[in-house]
């Protein structure tokens, strides 16, 4: 044991002065995210030397109790605004006995954290979380087998308040004192026990999220807040479309702005650094008067997508397989098929793209709102054909993105710009014209469901056939990702990826169906796509909740009781049943003006249950709808934080109320025509409906990711309504009062 702890203090030693010497100018990574007590300078920050992660099989790979009387949590996953920062220390507090209070968080940071790769695919708790409460647990029990070897007591006999260990005689010592300056460097075994639920103080409690407050207050908090000694100021201009190449252009005006430091160009790649931001804002537009573009339009028009998606070529992948299952459906009492799609939707953060990059010493380092540190770093490698150890890239909270937004562009552009000035500090922001013509969209998709039921009503056959372009292009390794790598001199070449998984994504339903089968097209449309909040989870769950509907209005069935009676899972049938109760669905007051609607998915058929209930407006005499109200239960299991777990499953409701109802890129031969918020319109607060959230807490289970649990479901819940207020079955989105067939009604 000894022999091996001096070989990882060793490895230590090694790292701190080889490959990590960089660690030594840590600007800031630290002001960024901290608790309350952090804000109260109580923290000694001299106490919490700045370590790189050696193994993550290693307990202080995850928790530290390197300030006296503080623990620090390390997690490699980025806050994104779910609240995962405030969660992860409940659940090292709960697991170790110290107060949330007297911890706080380092997170996505190459320098410090795990590599957990990428922030996504809502197993941020699941994945960060089930890591941390092994460490915690581990380190807890090591602690207290020091205090009782201190004592000659059994483990056992021991208690912890607080961070601080008791005897039954009375003695007590802190955590601290017991390791005296020294790290917990133990392997996590897995074997620690874990702390019961019923024993639980912290976890499924309420805590206050302290980045909400500094917000509130308007105190620094984002990427884009970051001032550094002598920063410069930079922009991009982007060719006007993604094939288009520049022809010429004469800098020598832009140059002679008053501030302008400098003008790259390299290939099509052009930027600008000035003094001040708005000298760059104002070199930039002139520099877009003058470039001339060699333009390369495409053929693919909006009203042309959805036959170009379903004529894709080739063979499809078989993602399940049922022989005979086509005449199983034809064969049916009721048979129904319906197609519907889903257009191309932007993340619109509110903000553009930020990042800030500095190279010192032929090191990079940069400052990034990416939701994967590591992949970024690894894919700045290749860009710049330097070894990884030689970048550090400090995740900062961006402007709010669920998915592949432009940070990881704006990062390695920043990088590419600070370059040309080594020592020096370079923030480069988007514009919005920018963000919402080079952000890489969730993709288009189209579907086909076919499906036969019997005479009683349960569900026989089911068939789907999913058509979607990549859901992730994210970077990988390979600089290609990086949408300016493609327009450098010589450019780097970029190979999509990322198909199948996530464009099935929910698509083969939960449902009792005896016959199953989804056959998939990887379709490559004209515009860039990545991943985007539930990936194909939202189209194929709005495409099936609606299809079901149908099912279950063909065979005169009560649609939710419908849901219920060809669910075979328990708590697939518990969240409906809240959900009747919650909205007196069986005594709900139908008029001609209003109409209802519901919807459930379990996502990724693996994590969160989630069903909802929506209500609409009509006025028949303007041709108008309105989202009333949206309500839903969710179960994830284990709630760490129930305000988190609400507001996440909140936001995510009002986010595909807005996807579902107006959104869509629009696009023309030359390009996307969706540049601002006129032209992107998304759901303004006049317009959110009243939402209501209702939990079933299951502290038996593991907690589940619930950050996309409801993206599908509202979108369908809400196209049932409509079809209940109005008898007009919409399926091609977004559902537009102009796209309901008013004639319908009556």
């Amino acid at each position: 044991m000894k022999d091996r702890h001096l070989n990882q203090a060793s490895r230590r030693s090694f790292l701190r002065t080889t490959g990590h010497l960089m660690i030594g100018f840590n600007l800031l990574p630290l002001s960024f995210c901290h608790s309350k007590a952090e804000q109260n300078d109580t923290i000694p920050y001299s106490a919490i030397p700045v370590r790189p992660t050696i193994d993550n099989k290693l307990v202080d790979s995850w928790i530290r109790l390197d300030a006296e009387g503080y623990l620090t949590v390390l997690s490699g996953k980025q806050e994104l605004g779910q609240g995962i920062k405030t969660a992860l220390i409940q659940i090292a507090a709960e697991e170790l006995d110290i107060s949330p209070q007297r911890c706080h968080i380092i997170n996505s940071d190459t320098g410090q954290t795990p590599n957990e790769g990428f922030t996504a695919g809502s197993n941020s708790v699941e994945g960060s979380g089930s890591a941390i409460r092994q460490a915690a647990a581990e380190a807890r029990q090591y602690l207290i087998k020091m205090a009782a070897i201190k004592w000659g007591l059994s483990p056992e006999t021991l208690q912890v308040d607080d961070g601080t260990v008791k005897s039954p005689a009375g003695d007590e010592v802190s955590y601290w004192q017991l390791l005296n300056g020294k790290y917990i460097e133990e392997n996590i075994s897995g074997e620690a026990p874990l702390k019961a639920p019923k024993d639980y103080q912290y976890v499924g409690k309420p805590l206050e999220r302290e980045d909400i407050a500094k917000m509130v207050r308007g105190e620094s908090h984002f990427v884009h807040d970051l001032s550094m000694p002598g920063m410069l100021h930079a922009r991009i201009l982007h060719p006007p479309s993604y094939q288009d190449k520049l022809l010429s252009i004469d800098l020598s005006e832009v140059e002679a702005i008053s501030g302008v430091i400098k003008v790259i160009k390299n290939g099509s790649f052009i930027a600008v650094v000035a003094e001040r931001e708005y000298q760059a804002v104002k070199a930039r537009n002139l520099l877009k008067s003058l470039a001339v573009w060699d333009k390369n339009p495409h053929d693919v028009l909006p009203e042309t997508l959805f036959g170009s998606i379903k004529n894709t070529p080739g063979e499809p992948e078989q993602v399940k397989l049922s022989p005979g299952i086509v005449k199983t459906i034809n064969g049916a009492a009721i048979s129904h098929q319906a197609e519907y799609f889903k257009p191309y939707h932007m993340h619109a953060s509110m903000g553009p793209s930020c990042a800030v990059a500095i190279w010192d010493d032929e090191k990079l380092t940069v400052w990034t709102a990416t939701q994967g540190v590591y992949p970024v770093r690894s894919t700045l490698s290749d860009l710049f054909s330097i070894d990884a150890e030689k970048i550090r890239c400090i995740g900062v909270p961006g402007a709010g993105c669920y998915g592949h937004n432009g940070a990881d562009d704006v990062s390695a552009e920043a990088a590419l710009i600070a370059k040309e000035l080594p020592g020096k500090h370079i923030r480069l922001q988007w514009m919005r014209e920018d963000e919402n013509k080079w952000e890489p969209y969730g993709t288009a998709m189209a579907f086909r469901l076919s499906a036969g039921i019997d005479s009683n009503g349960k569900l026989m056959a089911w068939d789907s056939t999913v058509w979607s372009d990549s859901h992730s292009t994210r970077p990988n390794g390979r600089a290609g990702s990086f949408v300016s790598a493609r327009q450098l001199d010589p450019p780097v070449e970029f190979r999509k990826g990322g198909f199948s998984g996530g464009s099935h994504r929910n698509g083969i339903p939960e449902y009792s169906f005896a016959a199953k089968q989804l056959h998939l097209y990887n379709y490559d449309g004209p515009l860039r796509t990545s991943s985007l909040r539930g990936l194909g989870a939202y189209g194929n769950t709005f495409a099936m909740e609606s299809f079901i509907d149908e099912l279950a209005n063909k065979s005169n069935n009560d649609p939710l009781e419908f849901r219920i009676n060809n669910l075979e899972a328990p708590r697939a049938r518990a969240v409906l049943e809240e959900l009747a109760i919650k909205t007196n669905w069986k005594s709900r007051q139908k008029t001609t003006t209003n109409g209802f609607g519901v919807a459930y998915a379990r996502y990724k058929n693996a994590t969160s249950y989630f069903a909802v209930h929506a209500e609409v407006v009509i006025n028949i005499e303007t041709k108008q709808y309105r989202l009333k109200k949206l309500t839903g239960v969710i179960d994830s299991g284990l709630t760490i934080n129930p305000d988190g777990l609400i507001n996440q499953t909140e936001g995510g409701m009002i986010q595909s109320a807005s996807w579902t109802m107006l959104e869509e890129v629009d696009f023309d031969r030359t390009g996307i025509t969706s540049t601002d918020w006129e032209s992107y319109p998304i759901m303004r607060m006049k317009d959110v409906p009243e939402v209501e959230v209702h939990i079933i807490d299951r502290p038996e289970t593991k907690p589940m990711g619930a950050g996309e649990a409801a993206m599908g479901p509202v979108a369908a819940a809400i196209a049932n309504a409509v079809f209940d207020a109005t008898g007009s079955r919409v399926r091609n989105l977004p559902i537009k009062s102009k796209k309901i067939d008013w004639d319908s009604i009556g």
